[in-house]
């Protein structure tokens, strides 16, 4: 009489997914065979083109998405003919007007083709992920420095894999996926993390984030929820240019 109970309830906790123990290992195939739920179709996009289920944020034809990180007024950067926008000089920083968490990035970047002045000045702007993590943008061609603060780090904590960049002028992609930290009564309970790949290079192995990354002093880690995506003026002159920005929501 037992037996028959037991029997079906042993059968029902196999074909769940759980199993007693990792010495019970399955006799049949079916035993280790999930159907549901079924993953969502989405259709990859070509030649850098948008997946089916990303936002685009910026399609080369206006700032719509867009606006000044420093008073949330209309974006003052440059739109550009072929699509591209570009850094206007000491308007500030710009920003998504919408918030998000954790992100699939894809974006396209190059600095100025007439190279001027070095190091730190050199076509540097800087993707900011939750509007404080900043993924760096700068010409390192031929112009070292400090490599926690070149090209592609995770400025200030995490030295990039290598140094991937196309030559100055040339159109670099990074893409990017970035899990957001998570907070509970106003502390960190875990850590955000970051990938990024450099024109299909692995240069940021799903590092972990120390916190804020400012530029003089350490870390910080204030809580906070979703935040925009923030591109940054560097204020001298760097002409940095943009385009091709969409992004995947994975929460």
């Amino acid at each position: 009489m037992y037996k028959l109970k037991i029997v079906p309830l042993l059968l029902a906790i196999l074909f769940s997914g759980w199993t007693w123990s990792q010495d019970i290992e399955p006799t049949t195939p079916e035993e280790t065979e999930i159907y549901e739920p079924v993953p969502p179709k989405v259709i990859p996009g070509k030649a850098g083109a948008p997946p089916s289920d990303a936002m685009v944020l910026f399609d080369g034809t206006s700032f719509k998405n867009w606006i000044s990180s420093r008073d949330s007024t209309d974006a003052k950067w440059l739109l550009n003919e072929d699509g591209s926008m570009t850094v206007k000089d000491k308007t500030g920083d710009i920003q998504t007007k919408q918030n998000f968490g954790s992100i699939q990035l894809h974006i396209e970047w190059k600095s100025p083709a007439e190279v001027q002045m070095d190091g730190q000045n050199r076509g540097n702007s800087g993707v900011f992920l939750n509007g404080i993590y900043e993924v760096q943008v700068l010409d390192n061609n031929n112009n070292d420095t400090y490599v926690n603060g070149q090209v592609g780090s995770i400025y200030k904590q995490h030295v990039p894999l290598a140094m991937a960049s196309v030559p100055s002028g040339e159109w670099n992609t990074y893409d990017i996926i970035y899990h957001a930290p998570v907070f509970e009564k106003g502390q960190k309970i875990k850590s955000g993390t970051i990938t990024v790949i450099h024109n299909g290079v692995l240069i940021q192995d799903h590092v972990q984030i120390k916190g804020t990354t400012p530029y003089i002093g350490w870390p910080k880690n204030p809580p906070h929820g979703k935040g925009p995506l923030r591109l940054q003026d560097h204020g001298d002159n760097s002409r940095v240019s943009y385009r091709n920005i969409w992004v995947r929501e994975l929460e």
